[in-house]
């Protein structure tokens, strides 16, 4: 038997809707359904936010040094910065390119540092996580060497927008996220379905979550201790 050769298969905004109004036992009857549904799925998406990193909206971005400015701001749907680095050229990393890797610290060891405006050459990064975050450098850079800021950012799921729309979500999460927005619809429209609902959406969250991680190896060597006699 042939099988359809293909791996392509998504919902729009619409069938998701239509799927999730049918897990707890409703159809759509107007406009005002698929419109809280909408929302709902976006509130469903900023939870997500407090989910941990998905990779799939992990990003590199950079951005030009400037001689003795330690603050840089990150686009609006970044969410958080979770690596960065200094760079001797802009563009995708290369032979011809050096990179620095800088330590992140917390906002106590960022106000701890006495002089936040010396040049030289960056060595650690703070992250301001307000609406949007805000990325600080210290020391300042000097252009001596590196004269790039790149980053990995874990950045927001974006809306659902228009109907016909795909959600903006890898296919791995397809499941969770329908059984959320059931979960979501049945607080509002069935709630004898919601402890069901929700163990359903928990489960499948777990299971994406577990998948969407990376492979790699680790090792963990023990340590040695003597006591002294």
């Amino acid at each position: 038997m042939a099988t359809s050769g293909t791996t392509s298969f998504d919902l729009s905004i619409d069938e998701i809707v239509e799927d999730a109004y049918e897990r707890i036992g409703m159809r759509i009857n107007s406009g005002h359904d698929i419109k809280s549904a909408r929302r709902s799925l976006n509130i469903l998406f900023s939870e997500w936010g407090n989910r941990g990193v998905h990779l799939w909206k992990v990003a590199l971005n950079e951005v030009a040094l400037v001689a003795g400015q330690a603050n840089y701001t990150v686009p609006t749907n970044v969410s958080d910065v979770l690596e960065a680095y200094i760079s001797t050229a802009g563009g995708t990393p290369g032979t011809t390119t050096n990179d620095l890797t800088l330590s992140k610290i917390d906002r106590s060891a960022y106000a701890a540092l006495p002089n936040k405006g010396v040049q030289g050459q960056p060595s650690q990064y703070y992250v301001n996580r307000q609406t949007t975050p805000v990325i600080y450098l210290y020391q300042t850079p000097d252009l001596s060497t590196y004269t790039y800021l790149k980053y990995y950012s874990i950045n927001r799921i974006e809306d659902a927008g228009a109907y016909t729309n795909t959600a903006d979500v890898s296919y791995r999460f397809i499941p969770c996220m329908i059984s959320g927005l059931a979960y979501y619809l049945a607080m509002k429209r069935s709630p004898e379905r919601m402890e069901i609902l929700k163990m359903s959406y928990e489960d499948e969250m777990k299971r994406a979550l577990d998948e969407d991680g990376s492979r790699t190896s680790l090792f963990i060597t023990p340590e040695s201790y003597f006591p002294q006699g």
